[in-house]
């Protein structure tokens, strides 16, 4: 088998060329950083459930007409997706005051939102990925009003579909990050969601306890980490038969 050619690594991801023209294989690591890498580890499994979580989300998003790279889960780290040209903007839906929000107006954690806001910021790492405008955005070419405002309805739609879900199974969808890529067809382009949604990337909050299900155990030094991420892959009904078992990799194209 020939070896695989990588295309990019990201602090939580490897991605690879994919298996024909116009696919990326998308790899699924345990690493786990914080505060933009400042904090750095490993969650075991992280990668496996993260994986498995973000599949099952992005079907049921694709099953009510949003529009995702995802093409199929490959094993248990990696997945299949469409070839994207990321929008370098992380696209924040917050329903419930926490994080920096709270930071930076004052505002007690948990105190639920008049609305859901969502929040653009500019992804580079070596700025801290500010916070932007849409008269940012736009004035620096990083998106178009059009895509903008195809941008903040699917946002919503998320937003809107990923509350019920996560309500229906006792856990309060507090805030998440998501990205959006420009997927083309000839001349033709769609905005589609790309990139995961995972513990990695949500705030979750188990509903009667608030007790935190997400990375912010990580970047908190609040233990059990682990058991949080399984906890939601096991409230989703998907967390593998007898737990995360690991895949050693990656090396070769299956």
């Amino acid at each position: 088998m020939a070896r695989r050619k990588q295309i990019y690594e990201g602090k939580a991801k490897v991605l690879f060329e994919g298996p024909e023209p116009g696919t990326i294989v998308q790899y699924f690591k345990d690493d786990a950083t914080a505060f933009n890498n400042k904090k750095r580890g490993v969650i075991t499994g992280k990668g496996v459930l993260n994986n498995r979580i973000s599949e099952h989300l992005m079907i049921k998003l694709g099953e009510i007409g949003v529009p995702t790279h995802f093409v199929r889960r490959l094993n248990m780290r990696e997945q299949l997706v469409r070839e994207v040209e990321i929008i370098p903007l992380e696209v924040v839906i917050r329903n419930v005051a926490a994080g920096s929000l709270s930071q930076r107006f004052g505002i007690a954690e948990g105190t639920p939102l008049p609305r859901s806001i969502v929040e653009y910021y500019y992804k580079n790492d070596a700025l801290n990925d500010p916070m932007v405008t849409e008269e940012h955005i736009t004035a620096f070419g990083w998106a178009t009003t059009q895509d903008l405002d195809d941008m903040m309805s699917l946002a919503l739609r998320i937003n809107d579909f990923l509350l019920g879900l996560f309500l229906g199974i006792g856990i309060r969808l507090v805030d998440f990050k998501i990205e959006f890529g420009r997927l083309w067809n000839g001349d033709d382009m769609q905005i589609v969601l790309a990139d995961e949604i995972s513990p990695d990337s949500c705030r979750l909050w188990d509903i009667k306890s608030n007790e935190k299900l997400d990375k912010d155990r990580f970047r908190r030094d609040l233990g059990q980490v682990e058991e949080a991420y399984q906890e939601v892959a096991r409230r989703l009904g998907i967390l593998p038969e007898g737990g995360p078992r690991d895949l050693k990799g990656p090396a070769t194209m299956q």
